[in-house]
């Protein structure tokens, strides 16, 4: 399990190989990539989003989401990584990869993990566009 809240996301491709490195048992590995959109939600045209996270409590809930999903699904591993700071339109915010031993479990693995990474994890988004800007709440 890796989890990293930084302003630099690592390469994808080492990602991809290091949580495949897991385990000989991996049949399986589903990768979501957040990018940021041009259009804001104002309609206007995105300039950037600006993040923020409170980095340790950010972190212990994506481990606590890993380990829910280990017990819930049988995942052999998983890593995610999520930006925080300024990323502009078409950058990478976040890589969330989890490794099974079937497609199953890792699609609906992929899909909870991301979605309680939206709801229960610290981390906070401003839209900034030529309009203005604003705080995103998650849907």
């Amino acid at each position: 399990m890796k989890v990293k809240i930084s302003e630099k996301l690592d390469e994808l491709n080492s990602l991809l190989s290091e949580v495949k490195g897991a385990s000989n048992e991996i049949g399986a590995v589903t990768v979501f990539i957040g990018v940021v959109r041009g259009v804001g939600k104002d309609e206007g045209k995105v300039l950037r989003l600006e993040y923020e996270a409170y980095e340790e409590a950010a972190k212990k809930a994506l481990e606590n989401i890993i380990e829910d999903l280990k017990r819930k699904y049988g995942i052999i591993d998983a890593i995610v990584e999520h930006k925080v700071g300024s990323v502009g339109v078409g950058e990478d915010t976040v890589y969330a990869l989890v490794a099974s031993k079937h497609r199953e479990e890792a699609f609906k693995s992929i899909v909870e993990l991301i979605e309680r990474l939206k709801h229960e994890v610290p981390i906070w988004k401003k839209e900034v566009t030529e309009k203005g800007s604003q705080w995103i709440e998650n849907p």
